[in-house]
């Protein structure tokens, strides 16, 4: 798909990692990792596993193929930087958390829309028994964009049983939280039709280090390509060039 790849740019010594979400696109988070590169960081925007390409190829894939291949993304950074930081867009921003409570060295967050909190039994019951019924897919989660004219590269549809792993993932992930002790950046759109704002609640009321939040006034999910981004990466960068020491 346009703009699936990976992104990759060498820089210095300082890292960021940045992470798209489950049926999204590195093309929903690249705008902000070329901002990073231009500004002298080493930069790593990895496809996750089964994205980009085709529903089908999602179907094959899960929690542990994109948490696995997140912690191999910071890992390659960290072997050649001294510092490195991570971005995390809605699912991205669950993977972000599981990588700094896997890797203490995290040198700072930036979780925007981020998906950390289970919305509840009632969605595993759900899945399951429509995977139980033979239904594999349901309807896009892409795009949820305020912006005329701003849409996300995206898969049409959303595999269930991906989908699923997710859902069962959200827990641990969530019970990781304490073991942040990096500074993050938080990013809340105060309308979201993909995920509820109380999982930003989550990480101010659980992490152990330092949390800035800022409410987007003007956007929706995906934020990054939202009306609130120009504010998104300006207060990314000061936050960065702050905690990465530049």
């Amino acid at each position: 798909m346009p703009g699936g790849e990976t992104y990759s740019s060498p820089g210095g010594p300082l890292g960021v990692l940045v992470l798209h979400g489950l049926t999204g696109t590195v093309s929903s988070v690249v705008d902000l990792a070329r901002l990073c590169a231009r500004a002298g960081y080493s930069v790593l925007a990895p496809r996750l596993p089964g994205h980009g390409t085709s529903v089908e190829d999602l179907m094959t894939t899960g929690w542990a193929d994109w948490s696995s291949a997140a912690l191999a993304a910071y890992d390659e950074l960290a072997a050649r930087c001294e510092r490195v930081a991570i971005i995390g867009l809605s699912v991205g921003g669950g993977l972000a958390v599981h990588v700094a409570a896997q890797r203490p060295d995290v040198a700072a967050l930036v979780l925007i829309n981020p998906y950390i909190k289970h919305p509840g039994p009632d969605w595993d019951d759900l899945a399951q028994g429509m995977l139980d019924a033979g239904v594999l897919t349901y309807d896009s989660v892409g795009s949820d964009i305020k912006k005329e004219g701003s849409t996300e590269t995206s898969y049409d549809q959303t595999p269930i049983g991906p989908a699923l792993s997710w859902l069962k993932a959200v827990p641990g992930v969530n019970a990781s939280l304490s073991a942040i002790t990096a500074s993050s950046l938080l990013f809340t759109s105060t309308i979201d039709h993909v995920v509820e704002t109380d999982n930003g609640d989550e990480l101010v009321n659980k992490s152990n280090g330092p949390v800035e939040r800022i409410w987007l006034e003007n956007s929706y999910h995906v934020a990054t390509l939202d009306n609130d981004r120009e504010l998104i990466e300006t207060r990314t960068m000061d936050f960065l060039a702050r905690e990465l020491g530049r």
